[in-house]
């Protein structure tokens, strides 16, 4: 059993991530495959009926079709990539204090809480994207209500129509400079947030609770969080783009339309892509659970103790015992030298 823990750095917790991940990869990248899985059938099925439609000739669907997949993928992905991280989570945890861990047990853990991972998911994604949905639900419907009869987007494209151009223009200028603060929002939320999985896998609390467990431990070290998550996403961007470059260069050659087997390819090498860099970050921010709760809580004294066969409580109530144990002799004696004496 590991009790060798201790405050890290954040190059110490990076150096840790990649220890764990790379002596446990077929753990967390066979965890990681069921949302990269579930993905992968997501987006073949929208290849699939978007090629249907272009081979019938009827590409005037092919917008709902988009906006549909949209709102299929994201709820989904949100609710399963949740339940991975979760599972993850469990897993990094087990393997970080020396038990043993596995992809059954790990899932297996996770689904009597079910509902309770994907209500803090519901919670935290409506709180972080709440203004950015708003805003892009605004400009979204704002395109489609010219696009449904054939204006903006046909017109402006074609440059047929400057004042659709014009006003295309300035729905996209006005979207963009409304998604800065509301990127900036995310990005705070989800920083104050980022613990909460772990919080709730190991300490098995319930949503909201979680959440506000969250923002105590995250407190005053967002910007090592965000340090950190930057750094697993460079990564995680750089591997992508090296394993999808082939298809970045055909897509560039195809003018954006790509064969339908080149799409199809496209996922399957994402599949792969998303099992084997997923877990990062999951792992990252379970390792910086550990290290807040150590240098804010004292986890590695609690852990040792534990790990000895002790228990906080018991010496909390063994220490107070002794306590009233000295102090009652102390008031007696206390109260028989304040008696008057007789001289």
């Amino acid at each position: 059993m590991e009790t060798n823990l201790r405050p890290l750095s954040l190059g110490e917790i990076l150096d840790r991530t990649a220890q764990l991940y790379r002596n446990n990869f077929v753990l967390f990248a066979g965890i990681a495959s069921v949302y990269a899985g579930i993905a992968m059938v997501v987006n073949l099925a929208q290849i699939g009926l978007t090629a249907l439609l272009r081979t019938q000739h009827m590409t005037q669907q092919l917008p709902w079709v988009t906006l549909g997949y949209l709102f299929i993928y994201f709820p989904l992905a949100t609710i399963v990539g949740g339940v991975a991280m979760a599972a993850n989570n469990r897993a990094v945890a087990w393997v970080n204090l020396g038990q043993p861990a596995s992809i059954r047990g790990a899932y297996k853990s996770i689904l009597p809480r079910l509902g309770r991972y994907l209500w803090l998911m519901i919670i935290a994604t409506f709180i972080v994207y709440l203004p950015f949905a708003l805003i892009f639900g605004i400009y979204l419907v704002f395109i489609l209500a010219y696009a449904g009869s054939g204006g903006l987007l046909t017109h402006a494209a074609a440059g047929a129509d400057p004042q659709a151009a014009i006003a295309f223009g300035c729905a996209t200028i006005v979207f963009v400079l409304f998604c800065i603060p509301a990127i900036a929002y995310a990005i705070v939320m989800a920083l104050r947030y980022s613990l909460a999985v772990p919080a709730l896998v190991v300490e098995d609390l319930k949503a909201r609770k979680a959440l506000r467990r969250s923002v105590e431990l995250s407190k005053g070290s967002l910007g090592r969080i965000f340090v950190l998550g930057l750094l697993i996403a460079v990564i995680q961007i750089g591997l992508a783009l090296v394993t999808q470059m082939f298809f970045i260069v055909a897509a560039v050659k195809h003018h954006g339309l790509l064969p339908v087997w080149v799409q199809v390819a496209q996922q399957i090498v994402g599949f792969f892509t998303n099992s084997f860099i997923g877990p990062m970050y999951a792992t990252g921010l379970t390792l910086f659970y550990y290290d807040q709760r150590i240098r804010k809580e004292g986890f590695d004294i609690e852990w040792m103790m534990q790990a000895a066969g002790m228990t906080v409580p018991a010496l909390a109530a063994e220490a107070s015992g002794t306590l009233v144990a000295e102090a009652e002799p102390r008031s007696e004696e206390f109260s028989q030298s304040t008696e008057p004496r007789g001289y």
